[in-house]
């Protein structure tokens, strides 16, 4: 999959001049900079607009609320193999993915990865390396207006089943030809399928753009 800021150049200049501005505010102090700052995310929230067809107002919410120096949210999913096939959630869109999310302010990868697992497909897991980190606009769809690093984890199944819950409808595992529908927001096909090269290589390497 292309790199969608390459393709979606307006993309990449929207959150280049949100980064720009949210940092302004961060560390400006002058009264007419801080005025300054405001108006180019006032700009950058304008642009993803006109292109998404999303009011002004909710991508300001979900673009330019934070505050502090600009940096990549991270999230982590978890690679949980049994007679080697791997487990999926399905999500209440229908579609699958691995058990996973956004990793909270209060949690590492590794006890993040554990807390999703358990919410959402009701299982204990020891994590054991990280297979990859990938840049979300790289690899998923579709973008997000802020950089996003997902963390892929083999994950040793320690117990559990699958209890309900808000998040998913259930839990299956799945063959590397068995692979259903996935919600590209969170895992395409291809990261299931290097999730299997992991599982089945002797000295795996951690692969990251």
């Amino acid at each position: 999959m292309k790199d969608v800021l390459l393709t979606e150049p307006w993309l990449a200049w929207a959150i280049e001049i949100q980064s720009i501005a949210q940092n302004g505010l961060a560390y400006g102090k002058n009264v007419y900079d801080i005025e300054r700052y405001e108006r180019l995310r006032e700009l950058a929230a304008e642009m993803l607009s006109y292109k998404t067809a999303l009011p002004v107002e909710k991508v300001q919410n979900l673009f330019c609320n934070e505050q502090g120096y600009q940096t990549p949210k991270i999230d982590s999913r978890a690679a949980i193999f049994k007679d080697d096939k791997i487990l999926l959630v399905q999500e209440n869109s229908g579609l699958w993915s691995l058990p996973g999310g956004w990793i909270d302010v209060t949690e590492t990868i590794r006890s993040n990865t554990i807390k999703e697992v358990r919410e959402e497909a009701g299982l204990a897991v020891n994590p054991q390396f990280i297979i990859a980190i990938h840049e979300q606009h790289k690899r998923n769809y579709p973008a997000f207006a802020h950089r996003v690093l997902k963390t892929f984890v083999m994950c040793e199944l320690l117990g559990g089943e699958f209890r309900p819950n808000i998040e998913t409808l259930q839990s299956a595992y799945f063959g590397i030809d068995e692979i259903p529908e996935m919600d590209g927001e969170k895992n395409t096909a291809e990261q299931v399928k290097l999730c299997f090269e992991a599982h089945r290589s002797a000295q795996w390497t951690t692969q990251f753009d």
